[in-house]
């Protein structure tokens, strides 16, 4: 933290003053309480009370003035806002093998309860879009900020909803750069900041080399944060045919290493849940340094009614 006006801060030696003073006159009243000699009067004019209440007004008041000064000294500080026109795109498996139930009930269903409270998460101006990918990919919602149709979106997430079999990955990247690129008239001239948050439970086994996929995110200035969901014990259908589906993160481990993104594992709902969390903590965001002297004069107002109301409510008067 630093200040705009740092010789503002000098005025604490006043407050400083204030204590003493304070002090020193809480003393010269025990003095004088001592010399009365008459305590069954004493009692009658000054009842006893715990003696730490009279203090709290006090306290409080002299707290308020410290922070009033801390506030008009101007202090700023780092402060992450969101940036402007930010974009996240979130692509997610739905390949025959997100059926396995070795995440209840099933990794795809938590999946797209993840994706949800993901979503919901983030600041309501970000721009946000849906990709849904197996052998072949589909954009179910275009990059906005209608969280309504994006809900609408995760609901139609489902096994099939991209087309044939298999994992895309370096497809996936590819339909998310160019939702990206696309965004509005300014994208192609102003690319928007962007993000894309990919979650798999497999390597690539179709279309185009996710290595190449990565390259040109790396070109657009677009990390690729990836989730490998699922458990090295995986199996979809039932009975002796099942099939064995264990999680494989090894290509999104080298597309988020290639593309400046973060990779993440999660062999539970609430972990995946976490994985989001972590990514959403630093998406779409920059840091600007601003005035905060806001803070602490809002907390000097909040501690002036709390000297008033403690003053009033034990001793009937003002501090």
């Amino acid at each position: 933290m630093s200040w705009e006006s740092p010789q503002r801060l000098w005025l604490l030696v006043g407050v400083a003053a204030l204590v003493v003073v304070y002090l020193l006159a809480q003393r010269r009243r025990s003095r004088y309480a001592v010399r009365f000699t008459n305590l069954s009067l004493l009692d009658r004019v000054a009842p006893q009370r715990p003696a730490w209440r009279r203090h709290v007004p006090a306290g409080l008041f002299l707290a308020m003035f410290a922070l009033l000064v801390v506030g008009f000294a101007r202090p700023t500080d780092e402060v992450r806002v969101p940036r402007e026109r930010a974009t996240v795109i979130v692509a997610v498996d739905v390949s025959r093998s997100m059926l396995a139930t070795d995440v209840s009930p099933d990794r795809l269903a938590a999946a797209k309860d993840a994706a949800r409270e993901f979503v919901d998460g983030l600041p309501a101006e970000f721009n946000v879009g849906l990709v849904a990918f197996a052998g072949s990919t589909s954009v179910l919602v275009t990059p906005d900020t209608d969280r309504e149709a994006l809900a609408a979106g995760i609901d139609r997430l489902a096994e099939g909803a991209a087309g044939i079999q298999g994992t895309a990955i370096g497809a996936a990247i590819d339909t998310s750069l160019e939702s990206i690129r696309t965004l509005d008239a300014r994208a192609a001239q102003e690319p928007p900041p962007a993000r894309v948050v990919l979650l798999s439970d497999g390597a690539n086994t179709a279309g185009r080399d996710p290595a190449q996929a990565a390259a040109d995110a790396v070109g657009q200035g677009v990390p690729v944060d990836t989730i490998s969901f699922g458990t090295p014990d995986g199996r979809i259908g039932s009975g002796g045919g099942g099939q064995a589906v264990p999680v494989d993160g090894e290509t999104l481990r080298e597309v988020a290493a290639a593309t400046g993104g973060g990779y993440h594992e999660a062999g539970t709902g609430d972990e995946l849940r976490a994985a989001y969390a972590d990514i959403g903590s630093s998406v779409g965001y920059q840091t600007e340094r601003q005035d905060v002297s806001a803070r602490f004069i809002g907390v000097g107002l909040v501690l002036a009614l709390l000297a008033a109301a403690t003053s009033m409510l034990w001793f009937s008067r003002l501090p």
